[in-house]
C-alpha cells in the first residue's frame, strides 16, 4: 500500500488536477501489479503562514511524503529507478509549474499493515492477483 501525503500551498490544484495527479500516482503501482485500492493519495493544503522552506514562508511549495508498505527494495539501482519514476510523475504538477518541490519515501514494515481487517496476500501471489482483479479485499 503506498500512501502519498501531498502537502501544498493553497490554490495550487483544481479538483481535476487532484484527480489526474492521483490517477497518475495510482498508475505507478498498478503497472507493477498492485491492486488500485492499495493506493491512497491525500492532499493537504497548508497556508503560507504554516508552510516554511529554509525558514521563509512560502505560497509556492509542494512536499510529498510517500509511505511504501506493499513493496520494498534495497537495491540501489531499483531505488534510483523509483526516484526517477516519482520525479517524472510529479513534475507536471510541481516543478513544471515552477514550484519548490521535495519528496521522500519511507518503507513501513509489511507485517504492520492490514486492510479491512485482513492481512494482505503475499507480494506477487495468486491472492494479490485476485485482489488486483477484483480491486477489493476478498478471501484468498
Amino acid at each position: 500500500m503506498p500512501l502519498w501525503s501531498i502537502h501544498h500551498s493553497p490554490g495550487l490544484y483544481t479538483a481535476e488536477d487532484k484527480r489526474n495527479f492521483a490517477n497518475d500516482v495510482t498508475g505507478i503501482y498498478t503497472r507493477i501489479g498492485l491492486p488500485p485500492f492499495y493506493v491512497v493519495v491525500a492532499f493537504h493544503e497548508v497556508d503560507p503562514e504554516n508552510l516554511f522552506v529554509g525558514g521563509e514562508s512560502t505560497d509556492a511549495a509542494v512536499r510529498v511524503v510517500i509511505e511504501h508498505i506493499a513493496r520494498h527494495t534495497e537495491a540501489p539501482e531499483d531505488r534510483r529507478r523509483i526516484g526517477d519514476t516519482i520525479t517524472r510523475v510529479v513534475a507536471p504538477y510541481t516543478t513544471d509549474r515552477g514550484l519548490h518541490t521535495e519528496f521522500h519515501v519511507d518503507e513501513t514494515p509489511r507485517d504492520l499493515w492490514m486492510i479491512n481487517g485482513m492481512w494482505p496476500p503475499p507480494a506477487g501471489s495468486d491472492g494479490e492477483k485476485l485482489w488486483a482483479e477484483e480491486n477489493a479485499t476478498v478471501p484468498y
